[in-house]
């Protein structure tokens, strides 16, 4: 029996996580099953009621904006659930997803496992500890061309954003790009570098 898992797929931005949902989804409806697929409302890039990948792929999604609505939108006859962005729910979502999985429902979810300071992303790391099978995929390094692109790079005016920007800040290839370890980068243009050594006291008569 199919239900009573949880498959994750995860990675950076551009590495293909919303084309191997599309992927998969397509595979359950050739097989008859019956597919609910669920977005976050707070991921705007799509303009109507839709999941879409980088090369154009698209299927009609259902919006929510609170984890537990999900609850309300899966009906029981629903086998398959499919969704999209985990990193942006709050935190009932990994509660959620354990109670579906309970009901017998297969999720297939994607999320960007590192936010753009290369720190765990939301609910990300309890999510990949209860999901029953872990896909991680890279992307192509935007600078160097390696296949490894592991991080997240949050450009703003082409230049590499400073660590202390707001965490969520929706994009796509204007703001955002696949980078490797080594291209990777984070400045940090508040932080004020200590002086080191003895401080010189003016001389007092």
């Amino acid at each position: 029996m199919e239900g009573y898992s949880f498959e994750l797929i995860t990675g950076p931005m551009s590495c293909g996580k919303t084309e191997e949902l599309l992927r998969r989804i397509r595979r359950c409806i050739i097989a008859k099953k019956k597919v609910k697929v669920i977005s976050p409302e707070v991921d705007t890039r799509s303009k109507g009621d839709y999941i879409e990948s980088r090369n154009g792929l698209w299927l009609e999604a259902i919006k929510v904006k609170h984890a537990i609505q999900i609850m309300s939108v899966v009906k029981p006859e629903d086998e398959v659930v499919a969704i999209d962005e985990l990193q942006f729910f709050d935190s009932n979502i990994t509660k959620v997803i354990s109670k579906l999985m309970e009901e017998g429902k297969k999720i297939i979810g994607t999320g960007l496992e590192l936010d753009f300071k290369s720190e765990p992303f939301g609910h990300m790391p309890e999510l990949m500890c209860i999901a029953t099978k872990v896909d991680k995929l890279h992307a192509i390094c935007m600078k160097c061309g390696c296949e490894h692109a592991t991080r997240t790079q949050r450009l703003i005016d082409g230049k590499p954003a400073d660590k202390n920007s707001p965490l969520i800040m929706i994009g796509g290839d204007e703001t955002y790009e696949a980078r490797c370890i080594k291209c990777y980068e984070l400045p940090d243009r508040e932080h004020i570098p200590q002086k080191r050594g003895l401080k010189v006291l003016p001389f007092i008569k």
